[in-house]
């Protein structure tokens, strides 16, 4: 899709690891929570409603497949899987794999405190099982 464009508060706090068949996947920039994102690359999409049934569908295989990508990882024993949108209207799904005593937990990580950056995203955990995928 040509008029496809990533957020740019999206842009700005993640890290392009794939294209998958609908949606591009972003690490999020903060190395202490394996959190995926993934992004619809349908322009104007702003809701799940929004997508075409097709769409849907393979928006929840792909939220499926970077849940099974990010459960056996090292430490992780809760998934949290949220579309919320209140801060950026694009349609987004976070993935992310919690762990009894991460910074955040049992709340939500949300505005819990300010992100600890990746120094190298490319050997984040998340970014090997998707670049394997």
């Amino acid at each position: 899709m040509t008029d496809f464009a990533v957020d740019p508060v999206i842009a700005g706090l993640t890290h392009k690891l794939a294209d998958w068949p609908l949606c591009r996947v972003f690490l999020y920039d903060d190395s202490r929570y394996p959190w995926g994102l993934l992004v619809p690359r349908r322009p104007g999409a702003i809701e799940m409603c929004d997508l075409a049934a097709a769409d849907q569908q393979q928006l929840m295989a792909e939220i499926v497949k970077l849940s099974g990508l990010i459960r056996p990882l090292p430490g992780v024993g809760k998934l949290n899987v949220g579309n919320l949108g209140n801060m950026v209207p694009q349609l987004h799904v976070h993935v992310i794999g919690r762990y009894k005593g991460d910074p955040a937990w049992p709340g939500p990580v949300w505005g819990h405190s300010d992100p600890v950056r990746w120094t190298d995203p490319a050997a984040a955990p998340l970014a090997q099982v998707v670049s394997k995928s």
